[in-house]
């Protein structure tokens, strides 16, 4: 069944770019005056007329209508509503759409709300000393802030990815390779680069202005740590400008907010966009090619590969995902309608937790989630030696994946017996929210529904879901 398509908030957001009245915006498009103002009030869904019509008449990337913020905030609300703190019913999915696309701020301050009531009461069932505090009113965790930062940029920071971009120009053109680019940089800095068996990955002293990297870090981490600095050094007025953009809450979210924005620009001018979007294509997103191409690492490539989001210049929308041992997600990141849950880990039918069990080799699901939307998912085992016989290595699977409708573009999908239905697998986003009522792998039960408990019959669950929401 085809979704329709409400973006009312959007038709609005170009409206009033281009400076247009209704009136005029209306017969630039075709429409009626009326009919203009239901879908920009999303009473109607926009017509495949009116796309065309935008595309044609103002050159507007038209796949801005159905991605960004709209499908991420309504996966957030979902899972917030289905808390017990609110009362039953739920609000539907299509009252969700609507608030998503009209009141995005109301939408964004009632998640602020439910994040606020969540850590206010965590922090008074753990931490004893809470109690007479004079606290403020909780703040998000620093990394949850600076997560969600990135979530609603989608991943995409344009000011710095053409800084990146600039910066590895000689490379595109072929006068320079990326280390010879690098090593310049620092040279005309005045920095020295060092290297020692006893340092940790990455330390830079100003005063002495030397640059020491571990020698038991991968060539592909030394490069990128290399670009990491050149960015906290060259580029530091734009970083700075980004963060006052943002707005962050505390001073340590601003302060890991800038490591993430130069780790950005590493990871940007290691794989420049233009560059690594055109052999992303021509190589049908291997990702080893990729990696042996731009000298940088699977997991570097997979990552960047859910960057690729440029306005008039957008590669296949992914997702990205890192999972350690324990299920926990530390890396999230979607373009696609697939969001990931907030609060606790993936769902356990997902194959990038199988990947531990086979190391160093991809794996390939077909997979559907609860909502009808099928997908391509590519997961693998990523380890990192300590560089010694007793030092521990960290283990990480990560994922990477498309719709279904974009498979035939990744060269994994070649063989996949895409048009068999049979052939997907059901996965969820998180137990809590998800209704599926004959998952063997369930681990609590779904908030937004009710339960039917016989003592006198066993299942798979010792429960059976209802299928209407409470």
């Amino acid at each position: 069944m085809v979704q329709k398509l409400y973006a009312g908030a959007k038709l609005r957001e170009i409206r009033t770019r281009l400076a247009l009245t209704q009136k005029e915006f209306a017969a630039r498009l075709g429409v009626s005056l009326p009919y203009l103002n239901q879908m920009e009030n999303n009473n109607r869904p926009v017509a495949t007329s009116v796309v065309l019509a935008l595309a044609r008449e103002f050159g507007v990337d038209v796949t801005e209508l159905a991605t960004g913020d709209s499908e991420r905030m309504v996966s957030d609300l979902r899972e917030a509503l289905a808390d017990p703190v609110f009362p039953a019913p739920a609000p539907t999915l299509a009252d969700l759409r609507l608030v998503a696309s009209n009141a995005p701020s109301v939408a964004r301050a009632l998640l602020a709300l439910h994040r606020a009531y969540r850590q206010s009461h965590e922090r008074l069932a753990s931490l004893d000393e809470a109690l007479g505090r004079d606290d403020r009113m909780p703040r998000p965790s620093p990394w949850e802030e600076v997560r969600d930062f990135f979530h609603y940029c989608d991943n995409y920071i344009d000011a710095v990815d053409r800084a990146a971009e600039h910066f590895a120009q000689a490379v595109a053109d072929g006068t320079a390779t990326i280390d010879s680019r690098a090593a310049a940089r620092l040279q005309e800095l005045g920095i020295a680069l060092e290297f020692s068996d006893h340092s940790p990955a990455r330390i830079f002293d100003p005063d002495q202005e030397k640059l020491t990297l571990s020698t038991k870090t991968s060539a592909a981490t030394r490069r990128f740590q290399i670009l990491h600095q050149i960015a906290l050094l060259t580029r530091n007025d734009l970083l700075e400008a980004t963060l006052d953009l943002a707005r962050f809450q505390s001073d340590e979210a601003r302060a890991i907010a800038k490591i993430g924005l130069a780790n950005y620009f590493a990871g940007a001018a290691l794989m420049p966009y233009g560059a690594f979007l055109a052999a992303a294509q021509e190589s049908r997103h291997d990702l080893e090619m990729l990696a042996d191409r731009f000298g940088a690492s699977i997991e570097q490539v997979a990552h960047r590969l859910s960057t690729l989001q440029r306005p008039g210049a957008k590669g296949v929308p992914f997702f990205f995902v890192r999972v350690d041992q324990a299920g926990t997600i530390t890396k999230r990141h979607s373009a696609t309608r697939l969001q990931f849950a907030r609060y606790g880990g993936a769902c356990p039918l997902w194959n990038v937790h199988r990947a531990f069990e086979t190391p160093g080799r991809f794996l390939r699901q077909l997979a559907e989630t609860p909502d009808g939307v099928r997908y391509f998912c590519l997961a693998r085992e990523v380890a990192k030696p300590g560089g010694s016989f007793r030092a521990p290595v960290r283990r990480y699977a990560i994922g990477l994946g498309c719709e279904i409708r974009h498979a035939g573009a990744l060269t994994y999908a070649d063989d996949m017996d895409l048009a068999n239905p049979h052939a997907f697998e059901p996965i969820g986003i998180s137990c809590r929210i998800c209704a599926r009522q004959e998952c063997h792998q369930r681990s609590v039960p779904p908030l937004e529904h009710a339960l039917r408990i016989d003592p006198n019959r066993r299942d798979l669950l010792p429960y059976a879901i209802e299928g209407a929401p409470r």
